[in-house]
C-alpha cells in the first residue's frame, strides 16, 4: 500500500511538472479575460532562442521579454491580430511557430505533398521497369535428374 502511495505521488508529481508553463507571476495581468488572450496568443509565437518552443513554455529572457510585450499590446488595446502583426513585423514571420499560407511559404506547405507524389511515381516507375517474370518448365535433361532422384531408396 506504502508502495502505490509513493508511486501516485510521484506521478502526480510529474503531471503537475509537466504542466507548468514559464510564465511568471508577476507577467500575469490581472483581468482573466485578458491573461487567456495573451496565453492564446503567446502559445502561437516562438521563442526565438529555443526555436521548438512557444514563449509561453520558455525559460529565456527573450521569451520573457516577448510574453512582456505581448502583455503591454493588449493593455494597449490592441486586438489579437494586432498584437501578432506587431510581433511580426519586429521580429519577422520565423516568430509564427505555424507559418502563414502564402506564395512565399508554398513550398513550405507542399514540400510533404511533393514528397510522397515524388516517392509514388518512384515505386510506379520500378514497377513499370521490371521485364515479367516467365514460369518456365523444367528442361529435358533436368526432369530425367528428378526422376532418378526420386527413383533412390
Amino acid at each position: 500500500m506504502k508502495r502505490l502511495r509513493s508511486t501516485l505521488v510521484a506521478l502526480a508529481l510529474t503531471l503537475a511538472a509537466s504542466a507548468a508553463l514559464a510564465v511568471q507571476p508577476d507577467e500575469v495581468l490581472k483581468d482573466p479575460a485578458m491573461e487567456a488572450r495573451a496565453r492564446q496568443i503567446s502559445e502561437g509565437l516562438r521563442c526565438l532562442v529555443c526555436q521548438n518552443q512557444s514563449i509561453d513554455d520558455s525559460d529565456a529572457p527573450l521569451a520573457k521579454d516577448l510574453r512582456v510585450l505581448v502583455r503591454e499590446r493588449l493593455k494597449e488595446g490592441d486586438s489579437n491580430a494586432q498584437v501578432v502583426d506587431y510581433v511580426v513585423a519586429r521580429y519577422g514571420e520565423f516568430v509564427l511557430l505555424r507559418p502563414v499560407f502564402g506564395w512565399h511559404t508554398l513550398l513550405l506547405w507542399m514540400s510533404p505533398l511533393l514528397a510522397v507524389g515524388l516517392g509514388a511515381f518512384g515505386i510506379w516507375r520500378l514497377s513499370r521497369r521490371r521485364p515479367p517474370t516467365r514460369a518456365e518448365g523444367l528442361s529435358e535433361a533436368e526432369a530425367a535428374e528428378v526422376e532418378t532422384l526420386l527413383k533412390r531408396p
